[in-house]
């Protein structure tokens, strides 16, 4: 099996394993009355099951983003990113200086 779907594999398994810890956490704390509506409902496992395989699918997606992302980063590569102080004056060269025709003095 190639690298990167074993990788997907893991990071699935992750995301929905935090997904179960939300749901668990959710139900115990019992965020917005949640956990008394589904343990006094007739269906209430249908809903847990709802709420972890929405969630699960949510933190799969993230957490293999992460993972993809944080790939290529190997730190600050070709040169060093601050900037050079010298103290010295910026020159800047200016083109010959036009004054405008209706400002120009009369004379």
């Amino acid at each position: 099996m190639p690298e990167l779907v074993r990788l997907y594999i893991r990071q699935v398994i992750v995301g929905f394993g935090l997904s179960a810890l939300f749901v668990a956490a959710l139900l115990w704390l019992n965020v917005a009355n949640l956990g008394a509506l589904i343990l006094n409902s007739d269906i209430g496992v249908v809903a847990v099951i709802m709420l972890w395989v929405f969630n699960g699918i949510v933190f799969a997606g993230v957490q293999f983003a992460v993972v993809i992302m944080r790939m290529g980063d190997d730190g600050p590569s070709g040169g060093k990113r601050q900037p050079r102080i010298t103290g010295e004056r910026a020159r800047v060269k200016v083109a010959e200086e036009r004054k405008p025709e209706g400002l120009q003095r009369r004379g």
